[in-house]
């Protein structure tokens, strides 16, 4: 009898043990917020909030835009950034954990996003434009500093063999482009593929010049410091709340990359998607920056040797970029 009592006790300990697990598994978050630049790293953000990808996990899922990188590092320093998992410049997330944001890299998926874009269709090396003046957005930020240590790998003086004109965001380098007081300007996307299309869109087109994609700045990256053609640009970190929630951070994983897919196998499904959030950016650029940008995910602990290698270099050039340091272990979500 005491055997059948013991029987039943256990029964009914795994049968109160398992509906509590089931209870805690069907518990939402009330909110997650995600938040992004209007650019490629974003799209699989906005695809797992209008697909619902997340609706397992949280009540409500919300995509909430930043427009630069200045404004990104105010909130997050500030205090004032609500966001759970946020995309951003691997540059940023790591001049943040630097200064002591708390926040992990979990990903890397852009690695390849900027061009030379000129009116010279015979220019394709950096070569080609020593003397002549270029646009470049955001001083002393990634693009600058890229674009300058790609040059001096080149042999050149990027202060010397060029003139630099810095101005306040990519929309205004594209502006500059299509009314004819530009001829080159680094561009990243989707801002080449918004230039492109509209230099060709009538009536733009009667007064715009033809533009052409000029330096694939990843491919120099390669063939300048002799590796892979591309460059660990942007991702995503996980901050807040959600730090403390490995399973919630990896179904994130899960879910954003199998949106990365999804805008890689329907570029233009994708464009659709993001202009009806994002009204500065339309269908067809959109769809073009999918089809020539180089997007690949990349758990932050995989792409470490290559962060590294990217950091090390934008640390010999603008130390403050990146917080003064290679950033430490823990800032590499999963790493030891």
């Amino acid at each position: 009898m005491r055997g059948l009592y013991r029987l039943l006790g256990g029964c009914l300990l795994a049968a109160i043990l398992l509906s509590s697990q089931a209870t805690g598994a069907a518990e939402r978050l009330p909110k997650l917020v995600l938040t992004g630049p209007f650019a490629a790293v974003s799209f699989p953000l906005i695809h797992m909030v209008e697909s619902g990808a997340l609706k397992d996990v949280a009540e409500t899922v919300e995509f909430v835009a930043w427009k630069n990188p200045d404004q990104l590092r105010a909130m997050a320093i500030d205090g004032k950034m609500q966001a759970d998992f946020l995309a951003t410049p691997s540059s940023v997330a790591a001049n943040l954990h630097n200064r002591g944001v708390r926040l992990r890299l979990i990903n890397v998926s852009v690695w390849g996003m900027l061009w030379l874009v000129s009116r010279d269709a015979n220019a394709k090396t950096l070569a080609d434009f020593k003397g002549r003046e270029i646009v470049m957005p955001f001083r002393a930020d990634m693009p600058d500093i890229i674009f300058q240590t790609l040059a001096e790998k080149a042999g050149l003086d990027p202060k010397r063999d060029f003139r630099l004109r810095y101005v306040a965001s990519p929309f205004d380098a594209m502006q500059l482009m299509i009314t004819r007081r530009a001829d080159h300007v680094v561009l990243s996307e989707p801002g080449v593929s918004m230039a492109l299309r509209k230099t060709k869109s009538f009536p733009v087109s009667l007064i715009a010049p033809e533009l052409h994609r000029s330096v694939d700045l990843q491919k120099e990256w390669g063939r300048l410091f002799n590796r892979p053609p591309r460059m660990p640009q942007a991702g995503i970190a996980v901050m807040g709340r959600a730090l403390d929630n490995p399973a919630l951070v990896e179904r994130f994983q899960q879910a954003y990359a199998a949106s990365l897919k999804w805008c890689q196998a329907a570029p233009e499904a994708c464009g659709a998607m993001v202009a009806r959030h994002i009204d500065i950016l339309t269908p067809e650029a959109v769809a073009d920056a999918v089809r020539s940008g180089q997007a690949d995910f990349v758990t932050a602990r995989e792409a470490r040797p290559e962060l590294e290698f990217f950091y090390s270099r934008l640390l010999e050039r603008q130390p403050q970029l990146i917080g003064g340091r290679l950033p430490p272990d823990d800032f590499y979500y999963g790493g030891k």
